[in-house]
């Protein structure tokens, strides 16, 4: 049976035993309402970048609850590759989240590195979290550093980074993803 929905079963953090985290996803609710109304894609992540991107005080109070997380445990907590490769679901979609789950992934290679092959059957908005200034998050518009990434409905890949350590600070209308798309099927139309 295909997996789709939330990652292999993960459970959200506890979000009562790490107050910052309780702060970070109170940020993310008002980040949430917004951008409610608008979908994932290539004319978002433009947008993204544009208007909420280096400087902007959601991102830049995402990349400070971020890097503290880590130092906390609370970030992608969850080994899939050794410690270079972890995911940590924060909540999953719930009426207060707008139905949008919370995810983060870390990633560190200084070589191009690829994680789990995965399709976004109603796209991401993935905010990149930079732990090293050269560090890359490869998007469906190309190489990305501090800044955003928005895949659109229906799109699939490999997340890959480069250059360094990053968390890619995900959020997941409904909380979907799906891991059985496979390499060389068609994109989208829209991507």
């Amino acid at each position: 049976m295909a997996s789709t929905d939330t990652y292999a079963g993960a459970q959200p953090l506890n979000l009562a035993e790490y107050p910052t985290a309780q702060e970070f996803v109170a940020r993310c609710y008002e980040f949430f309402r917004e951008v409610k109304h608008l979908t994932p894609g290539k004319d978002l992540e433009t947008r993204l970048n544009r208007d909420y991107g280096l400087g902007n005080e959601y991102y830049e109070d995402f990349c400070r609850y971020i890097k503290q997380g880590l130092k906390e445990g609370w970030v992608a907590k969850d080994e899939l590759d050794g410690p270079k490769y972890r995911r940590g679901r924060i909540i999953a979609p719930c009426e207060e989240s707008l139905f949008i789950s919370i995810t983060t992934v870390y990633m560190e290679s200084q070589d191009i590195y690829r994680g789990q092959y995965h399709k976004h059957p109603y796209g991401e908005i993935n905010c990149v979290v930079q732990l090293d200034d050269s560090a890359e998050l490869m998007g469906m518009q190309g190489w990305q550093g501090k800044g955003w990434t928005s895949p659109g409905p229906g799109t699939h890949h490999y997340p890959e980074v480069r250059g360094g350590a990053l968390v890619a600070l995900f959020f997941l209308p409904a909380g979907r993803i799906s891991y059985d798309a496979k390499p060389g099927e068609a994109q989208p139309i829209a991507v």
